[in-house]
């Protein structure tokens, strides 16, 4: 087993696995992202992880330089020499190289990347107790829908959190919650499940939608709709999704306890349908 690293068309080692400091990526962080994981040596739900990665170059006008069967079959052949049971795929794509200014020139060739690593399962201690996390001013770009490499403000908020000893920042938009810094938010209120609807202030999610359908398919009720700061204080239950870490529930926000400061029922329902649905999807 090892981790793999494929830029440009050629499997590299990591010492060898090098840009030009003149890439737009690095300039500029002219570039976008994906990050896929697997399960018991299969990966899970790519297409709708190309879907998302295809999108957010399509939306930057970057050019992938793989037809869709071909990044598929990249990315899978990929894994496969990691000989990872469980691991997290990295996608990057630059715009390329070019003289460093704002402008880019016509006919760029672009920088594409594919790191496979070992993924280290999330805390299960951590999914039983709960985490707490803080509120923090939503400082990012308008176009938070493209899965860009800009994520200085998220390194902030992830810094923030770790400095106060928390798991994660929740970010406040205009009084209004957009999603955490590096996960989507979830509240519960009487038996709903609420979650701020897809617009160009949070990423679309693929865990954020699974956990929708999930919750959808045990005819639970569920809202997408702007979630107001007070409400989050409160909420019944709290709880936050992404691709590594799948449902995370929170107890304390901002040092205050949410509902009985336990992880709640309906958390831990969808925590235990969602493991199920990894196994027979």
């Amino acid at each position: 087993m090892a981790d793999i690293y494929f830029l440009n068309n050629q499997y590299l080692k990591l010492e060898d696995a090098k840009v030009s400091i003149n890439d737009r990526g690095f300039q500029f962080g002219d570039s976008v992202y994906e990050v896929i994981r697997s399960y018991r040596g299969k990966l899970f739900h790519l297409d709708m992880h190309l879907k998302r990665f295809e999108s957010s170059a399509d939306k930057l006008e970057i050019p992938i330089p793989y037809s869709q069967r071909k990044l598929r079959d990249k990315v899978g052949e990929a894994y496969l020499k990691s000989e990872y049971a469980e691991a997290k795929i990295y996608l990057q794509l630059t715009r390329g190289t070019s003289e460093r200014g704002h402008v880019y020139p016509s006919g760029l060739i672009p920088t594409f990347l594919i790191t496979v690593l070992e993924l280290r399962p999330f805390p299960t201690e951590l999914k039983e107790k709960g985490v707490e996390i803080i509120s923090i001013p939503d400082i990012r770009w308008g176009r938070c829908d493209i899965k860009s490499t800009n994520l200085l403000a998220n390194v902030l908020a992830q810094q923030k959190a770790r400095r106060e000893g928390v798991y994660e920042a929740v970010m406040i938009r205009n009084g209004k919650v957009t999603e955490g810094s590096i996960s989507n938010f979830f509240l519960v209120k009487q038996a709903r499940v609420l979650t701020p609807p897809l617009n160009h202030d949070i990423l679309p999610g693929v865990t954020r939608d699974l956990v929708l359908k999930i919750a959808r398919d045990l005819k639970i009720t569920v809202q997408e709709e702007m979630i107001s700061e007070k409400e989050i204080y409160d909420a019944d239950e709290v709880f936050l999704s992404g691709t590594t870490v799948e449902i995370v529930p929170v107890v304390r926000i901002d040092g205050r306890q949410i509902g009985n400061g336990l992880p709640g029922l309906m958390t831990k329902r969808l925590i235990k349908e969602f493991q199920i649905y990894t196994k027979i999807a």
